[in-house]
């Protein structure tokens, strides 16, 4: 499908929209409509069944504004920038390496330096998108992405709007341990919106200014703790991994999740578990699979702190996008907030025995280090205890040599007050390792509208219909009297809907135009189930009753008005509209798909 058709259907139906229209709009901003919001809603609700319910973490929600030095220690300060490059005839700013890609083979710029990158833009004579002027000779620079704000008034502290949902995890790990008793692995997540600066946005929702990430932060103990792999090995992957992204005619790796664990092409069991977790939550949130892939990150591409990395991509209008990342961060996080912090970020991993070891230890002599170095002994006094963690043969000699501020201090080794001494150690204090699974709520919204967008023939006419998975469609079922000039199917009608809506189920109710077209506008929203309200179902001798009619294949059955609500769930809890058949009266409708 392409994107302009998606485009004026979300418009049109209520899906999204670019934003502040009377205003002109501005880019990188949509508004989810009432079945846009309906839809992300329910891609969140199945999210956190998966990766916070069943798998038994913990879910926060921390500010979407954070101080500066939270970003200073992330490193989001000095390396969260893209590449831009300014036309000097309009003005306009363009992300660099997209203009690249979209003018050359190379398919991933942005891990280029920005001298080739201009080099590229010279050699391919790339002109500017607005106004066609030469490219050439313009510096390509790096522009922070981040939104910098003021909290408080006047000279407030400085802060930013949060790039990602995970420094709002990691920044409270101090206090989220406590919640978990100090136990790993645990893991914590968070669905919210998380906000950058791009530089040009495009593609409708797949490249904002303000988006919603759902992101999980699994906290393992690298040497104890490993994934409850069994639960799927044997799940079928796709897998592009890097080694096949550098051959000419390099191809995809059709494997089982346990088969590449083992053989390496995944370089961590914990990746590779949540990679079979995914693929497992995108089939039953109706992701096509044939359009689905996850591909390994290249060495220029991998952030320095991943040890693997790779993105779940699904192919939309012909281009691979990327709606989820999966990696291996490490240590990095924690250590990094650690050092900047005022609190722990480590957890205290207790031993089966207690152990006897020796330790090296300094008592330094504060009256001799005191007028030896002024305002400086403390500073020394540390330096001496940390030298002799890190190497106690180095007060072998008379003299020991420590640096403080970039300058060298000798110190006396008997002023040092060095000694060995026999401890009992009942644990040690450890930085926990993170996994990390990250998706794009918004991304996989887009997806899931291009792989579900369908044309048939029903009743001799065309359609349009958006075959959803009914557990993420706005609605569950639609309600319809046949005809609104007779009381009694609108009264019977009115009742049916208010009934569904207390058993739970989201209903709409329709009773403009001809019945054909209420079909229509609900096959083209992706409503799974219509319920029609008729005369056949009011004049018998028997029990009310109603047609369901379901939207892929239009086949219809009819069932008594008490059943309805709970064959209903049934359906929306995954069982089969043939079942159904097989339980009540067919009605025949003229039906014929492409």
């Amino acid at each position: 499908m392409a994107d302009a058709a998606l485009v004026e259907l979300a418009k049109r139906r209520g899906f999204f929209f670019g934003s502040n229209g009377a205003y002109g709009g501005t880019a990188g901003f949509y508004t989810f409509g009432p079945q846009g919001a309906a839809l992300k809603r329910n891609v969140e609700s199945a999210w956190r069944d998966r990766f916070t319910l069943q798998e038994g973490n913990r879910e926060i929600e921390s500010p979407t504004v954070m101080p500066e030095p939270v970003f200073e220690a992330s490193g989001h300060l000095e390396t969260f920038d893209d590449m831009l490059v300014e036309c000097g005839e309009c003005g306009d700013s363009h992300r660099a390496d997209h203009l690249v890609e979209d003018a050359t083979d190379v398919e991933d710029a942005e891990a280029l330096p920005a001298e080739e990158v201009e080099t590229l833009i010279r050699d391919h004579e790339i002109a500017c998108p607005a106004c066609g002027s030469p490219l050439a000779g313009r510096d390509v620079e790096d522009f922070n992405l981040m939104f910098a704000t003021d909290i408080g008034p006047g000279d407030g502290q400085r802060g930013y709007l949060r790039p990602e949902t995970a420094q709002g995890i990691f920044v409270e790990f101090p206090r989220l341990k406590e919640y978990a008793r100090g136990n790993l692995p645990f893991g914590i997540t968070q669905i919210g919106p998380a906000y950058r600066n791009e530089i040009a946005p495009r593609g409708g929702l797949l490249r904002l200014r303000e988006f919603t990430q759902a992101e999980l932060e699994q906290f393992i103990d690298p040497e104890t703790d490993d994934p409850p792999l069994e639960r799927v090995t044997d799940v079928e992957v796709r897998l592009y991994p890097a080694a096949e992204q550098t051959k000419p005619d390099g191809d995809y790796r059709h494997t089982t999740v346990g088969e590449a664990v083992a053989d390496g092409t995944i370089g961590s069991p914990w990746v590779g578990y949540y990679l079979g977790v995914a693929m497992e939550w995108y089939e039953r949130i109706g992701v096509d699979l044939n359009r689905f892939r996850f591909r390994q990150h290249l060495a220029g591409e991998r952030a320095h702190y991943a040890a693997d990395c790779w993105d779940a991509e699904s192919e939309v209008d012909g281009d691979w996008i990327e709606i989820a990342g999966f990696a291996y961060r490490g240590d990095y996080d924690l250590s990094k907030h650690d050092a900047y912090g005022d609190d722990t970020f480590t957890v205290f991993k207790r031993y089966d025995e207690p152990k006897t070891v020796e330790r090296a230890t300094v008592d330094p002599d504060m009256s001799v280090l005191g007028p030896a170095f002024g305002g400086d002994a403390a500073a020394v006094a540390d330096a001496l205890e940390t030298l002799a963690e890190r190497d106690p043969e180095a007060f072998a000699a008379e003299t020991v040599a420590v640096e403080v501020d970039g300058e060298t201090h000798e110190v006396d080794a008997d002023v040092a007050g060095f000694a060995v001494e026999e401890v009992t150690e009942t644990g040690e204090h450890i930085t926990p390792h993170v996994v990390e699974p990250s998706f794009g709520v918004g991304r996989t919204v887009q997806t899931l509208l291009a792989h579900a967008y369908e044309t048939d023939e029903v009743d001799d006419e065309e359609r349009t219909y958006l075959s959803l998975a009914p557990e993420v469609a706005p609605r569950d079922a639609a309600v319809f009297p046949l005809v609104t000039s007779d009381e009694r199917l609108t009264a019977l009608a009115d009742r049916v809907a208010a009934d569904l809506r207390a058993a739970g189920l989201a209903v709409s109710y329709d009773d403009s135009g001809s019945i054909g077209r209420r079909y229509r506008r609900q096959d083209e929203v992706g409503t799974p189930f219509c319920v029609t309200v008729d005369r056949d179902g009011i004049e018998t001798d028997g029990a009310e009753t109603v047609t369901v009619r379901e939207r892929d294949s239009a086949a219809q059955v009819r069932l008594p008005v008490d059943e309805l609500a709970g064959e209903l769930t049934r359906l929306l809890s995954g069982e089969s509209f043939e079942a159904l058949t097989d339980r009540y009266e067919t009605v025949e409708t003229d039906v014929e798909t492409n």
